[in-house]
């Protein structure tokens, strides 16, 4: 419960972002973020934090600062590596140890200082079709809060949700929390 009131908190209190300066990459044009995520078993676009499961990721990103309706984001472009191993909640997580290729944009929705929340969405695909996934074509959803510790050295929390949007029967999903840490240039 604390939890949501923290993020009921941000969202009221924390001015909305311009465009004038990017909170994700600041006065430079590139943008490296690496993250390490941890699976969650659900199949919501926000995957609550209960059900976790022995299943990794481990993500790169090369961004650019670019405007969304005059809000600051970033586009990137993404190549991701999930691990799984072992058993739990009736799947075995090591048949989907899948690399994945995207493209995102991330919209920096709130920012104070150096503190941000933003929203972000992509389009890509993984190697290989699973029975979690009816599909090699995958749309991902992401929701992060980020803090610059230096103009160039940032951080971010984040969740992170994979689907086939529907597109074909099986659509489990692969959800995701973490952290991430950034490097601007």
């Amino acid at each position: 419960m604390k939890k949501i009131f923290a993020l009921l908190f941000l969202v009221l209190f924390m001015p909305s972002a311009r465009a004038e300066w990017n909170p994700f990459t600041g006065e430079y044009e590139n943008q490296i973020l690496f993250d390490v995520g941890q699976g969650v078993n659900g199949g919501f676009i926000i995957a609550p934090p209960s059900q976790f499961v022995p299943f990794y990721i481990f993500h790169l990103q090369y961004s650019q600062p670019t405007t969304f309706f005059r809000l600051p984001a970033r586009q990137s472009i993404n190549i991701a590596q999930t691990v799984g191993m072992g058993s739990r909640y009736g799947w075995k997580w090591q048949d989907f140890s899948i690399p994945i290729g995207y493209l995102s944009e991330d919209i920096a929705l709130l920012c104070w200082n150096d503190l941000y929340f933003a929203a972000g969405a992509g389009v890509g695909l993984q190697v290989q079709q699973n029975d979690r996934i009816g599909s090699k074509l995958l749309f991902q959803f992401k929701l992060s809060l980020g803090y610059h510790i230096t103009d160039r050295i940032g951080t971010e929390l984040y969740m992170q949700h994979f689907s086939n949007a529907n597109t074909d029967r099986d659509n489990h999903s692969y959800a995701f929390y973490g952290a991430a840490i950034t490097y601007n240039f």
